[in-house]
């Protein structure tokens, strides 16, 4: 199947994350069992059957409402990896988050997102970040812009920050899963901006970003239910974005980093700064998918 969403359709989502929610994650917030929280690739790589109940419930709700999509959630994604592959070609095709930032809700934190991105043949067309504290979303479609959509259907435009020279900017930066000896070369010249600090939570970095709060935003680690509607939010208000080599990022992609600004002239200054070159610094990603 293939078909244009519509802002009646990211309303139609945002109320889908909104009742799992309010069924799955909020009841269990702060109310987590020791046995209801478990490692996955790592004791900090955290999924909580919040998660699990919610990606469930939401998978359910599109399928319904979009007959002949493709699923492709994070949870169900870690017990059926080939899933991935399915991206590339599908029509249509959801990637869901059904909450980012699991550890900051484990740990009782009230900073934590669901994210939907919807597809075609590998595309971001749309993107959806759900705010289940504020009950308000951050959304895109592709050429249409980005805006914030209130609880009573109120909305914003979303817009990038002005630029500003390099020491003046500030951001989310997450450098942990760079490779040595890249990792120290980025963090040693993390003083060199205005202000850096990680959330933990890429939903409300992307949030944050887009809506002009932030200048940078700087990842490694590229799974697609974390980046893709975020990385859609943040070009439809305005902003610019590649990955560490330059080239144009695509959910298939794996790895190459990313860097967000709130244009291409932000985006190399910044890319100086940081790695002290413009020369291409990790392997292109190529369709990894």
């Amino acid at each position: 199947m293939s078909r244009t969403l519509t802002r009646d359709d990211l309303r139609r989502i945002m109320a889908i994350l909104a009742e799992a929610a309010q069924v799955e994650i909020l009841p269990r917030f702060r109310n987590l069992p020791l046995q209801a929280v478990r490692g996955k690739s790592s004791p900090r790589d955290l999924v909580t059957d919040a998660d699990e109940g919610a990606e469930r419930m939401i998978s359910a709700r599109l399928a319904k409402l979009f007959p002949g999509a493709v699923l492709i959630g994070e949870e169900a994604t870690t017990r059926n990896p080939a899933l991935l592959n399915m991206l590339v070609d599908a029509d249509l095709a959801f990637l869901i988050d059904p909450i980012d930032g699991t550890r900051n809700y484990v740990a009782g934190l009230p900073l934590f997102g669901m994210m939907v991105a919807a597809c075609h043949k590998g595309d971001v067309m749309a993107g959806i970040i759900y705010d289940p504290i504020n009950r308000d979303a951050a959304m895109a479609l592709r050429g249409e812009g980005a805006w914030f959509e209130h609880e009573n259907g109120s909305q914003e435009v979303m817009r990038v920050a002005q630029p500003v020279p390099p020491e003046d900017m500030d951001g989310f930066i997450a450098t942990g899963s760079l490779p040595e000896p890249l990792r120290h070369k980025v963090n040693g010249n993390l003083a060199q901006l205005a202000s850096m600090a990680y959330l933990r939570c890429a939903a409300h970095e992307y949030r944050m970003a887009a809506a002009g709060h932030v200048h940078l935003l700087f990842y490694n680690k590229l799974m697609p239910w974390d980046h893709a509607a975020g990385w859609l939010l943040h070009r439809e208000a305005g902003g610019y974005s590649a990955h560490f080599d330059g080239s144009p990022y695509k959910p298939t992609h794996r790895s190459g980093g990313l860097l967000y600004a709130p244009d291409a002239g932000s985006w190399h200054a910044a890319h100086r700064l940081l790695f002290g070159s413009d020369e291409p610094l990790l392997d292109h990603p190529g369709a990894a998918a």
